[in-house]
Order: C-alpha cells, then sequence, then structure tokens
C-alpha cells in the first residue's frame, strides 16, 4: 500500500506540533530553572558601641548605596521596625540578584567581622547606625528522574 502526501499531512502536523510544544516548554523550563538567583538584604540597628574600631561608616544618602537595589528599603525597615534582636530582610528575585551581593561587598567598605562583630556595611541613617549585609543564592537544575 503506497501512501500519498496528502495521506500524510495530518499526521506529520500532528507529530510538527507535539514536537514545536515540547520545545517550548523544554526551553522555557531550563531558562526559569538555570539563571535564576536570588539576594537576601538584612539589615540592622547597632549601638555606636557596637561599631568596630575598623569599620567605616557610610551615610546613608551615599550615591553608592543608592545603586544598590533593595538596599535603601532594607535600612529604612530595620529603622521603622527599630530592628535590633532582628534583620529586618529584602529579597531580589530576578535575573543578577547575585550581583547585588558582589556590589554591597565590592563598591561599598564592607567590614569582615570576628566572631563577635557583624558583617556588613555600617551605614548612618538619622543618628542610628545599621549594619547592612547581603547573601545570595541560585537555583539549580533539579534531578531527572
Amino acid at each position: 500500500m503506497m501512501l500519498r502526501g496528502k495521506d500524510m499531512t495530518l499526521p506529520l502536523l500532528a507529530v510538527g506540533t507535539a514536537a514545536a510544544a515540547g520545545y517550548w516548554l523544554r526551553s522555557r523550563r531550563s531558562r526559569a530553572s538555570s539563571g535564576q538567583s536570588k539576594a537576601d538584604l538584612g539589615a540592622r540597628i547597632v549601638d555606636q558601641t557596637d561599631v568596630p574600631s575598623g569599620a567605616t561608616i557610610v551615610d546613608a544618602s551615599s550615591e553608592r548605596l543608592s545603586k544598590i537595589p533593595g538596599a535603601q528599603r532594607a535600612i529604612i525597615r530595620a529603622i521603622r521596625n527599630d530592628a535590633r534582636e532582628e534583620w529586618e530582610h529584602v529579597t531580589i528575585d530576578r535575573e543578577g540578584a547575585w550581583s547585588v551581593v558582589d556590589r554591597i561587598r565590592d563598591s561599598l567598605p564592607y567590614y569582615d567581622g570576628n566572631g563577635s562583630e557583624y558583617n556588613g556595611v555600617y551605614v548612618l541613617c538619622n543618628d542610628r547606625i545599621v549594619v547592612l549585609d547581603a547573601i545570595g543564592w541560585a537555583r539549580l537544575e533539579q534531578a531527572r528522574h
């Protein structure tokens, strides 16, 4: 039995459509799971006596600080909520969010504290000292089973 071109049109169209849909779903899933990173900025108030002698204090109006997404928001939350015992957090969830961590550590005077000192950037805001720090993580691809 010989198949004609017209007889093959519908099955080929169905197979082609299924292949295109599978490709689209796979590419969408890999984009969502591979390049996505998050950064968590934390801020808390410390007493002037708790500022390490080697730490540089940055003014909250600093241009470099204002260019870091979420930094001002975390500092304002810490001041508004009088965050002395807990960190106030701002999470950035978008492509390239991990770079926020690098910017805090590389473009500002980041202080690496010892066991009893806070790591972070010490910021003067409304006559209070706030420590700002950030961590980042990436979503890894899930294992295929």
